[in-house]
Order: structure tokens, then sequence, then C-alpha cells
């Protein structure tokens, strides 16, 4: 016995097959846990109020003569101070942000030898990390953003 399938047949088994795929792909990407879907910032609208004050630090840094360098060295990521800058004087925070992972995001306050600090390799993993140095020095705000592939 030969079944014939009619062009409504057809459609009806195309829009239900499309239904199915689009059902299925709603599913995985809301309950897989391996889609995770973390935020930038838990805080992003509180983040927003102070958006201005984070432009001011980017202008200040960006008039200085040298600004803050990172750079990827055998023991880590070697965050380095302007020179004409005394080193008690330096204040603020590094915070290491990981876009794939959420977990992997950590800060240190800034303890400087020589002008220099060193983030160990422990907790870096190899990938991009979005890293925003925040300092104070003499009264003036600054802050660095930067993207770094260790």
């Amino acid at each position: 016995m030969k079944i014939k399938i009619h062009w409504g047949t057809a459609m009806v088994i195309a829009m239900i097959a499309f239904m199915v795929f689009i059902l299925q792909f709603v599913y995985r990407t809301l309950a897989v846990d391996k889609y995770n879907h973390q935020m930038v910032s838990e805080d992003y609208y509180k983040d927003e109020l102070y958006y201005q004050k984070e432009l001011d630090k980017l202008n200040n840094a960006s008039r200085l003569p040298q600004n803050v360098i990172v750079e990827k060295v055998d023991g880590g990521l070697l965050i380095q101070f302007p020179a004409d800058m005394e080193a008690s004087k330096i204040s603020g925070t590094a915070s290491f942000q990981r876009p794939s992972d959420q977990k992997l995001d950590f800060t240190k306050d800034i303890v400087l030898t020589n002008k220099n600090m060193l983030v160990q390799n422990e907790r870096l993993i190899r990938g991009k990390w979005n890293i925003r140095v925040d300092w104070k020095y003499e009264g003036v705000e600054y802050l660095l953003k930067e993207s770094v592939f260790y």
C-alpha cells in the first residue's frame, strides 16, 4: 500500500516540525545549565548613574604623559604605573573580569613594588580578560580599561 501525502498534509507536517525545532531551541537556551546567562554587572542601573564620573576618570588618565601599561610576563600580568608618580601615593583597585565565566572574576587592591603590580598566574586562566584599573593619585582619580588575551 502506497501512502500519498497531499500538499496540505505536507504543510501541516512542516509547520509541526518547525514548531518542535523552535520549542527545543527555546528549552535549550533557557533551561540547560550549559548555556548560563550571566550579566556583566548585577547593578547595571546603579552603574549607569556613575557613568559620568567614569568618563571623567578615563579623561584624567588619557591626559597623563604616560598611562598605566598592562603586559603579560612569565609570572603573570604586570601592571606598570607612570614613572612620574610616587608609588606610596597610589591607591585603588584592579578588577579582572572574564567575559566567558563570571566565577573567575576577581578584584585586587593595588599594592606596588617599584611602581609595578604583578598578578600571579594562579588566578589567570588562558583567554580574554577585561581589566579595569581604578586608582587615585594626589586626590585625582584615574581609570584604565583594557582587554587582554592571556
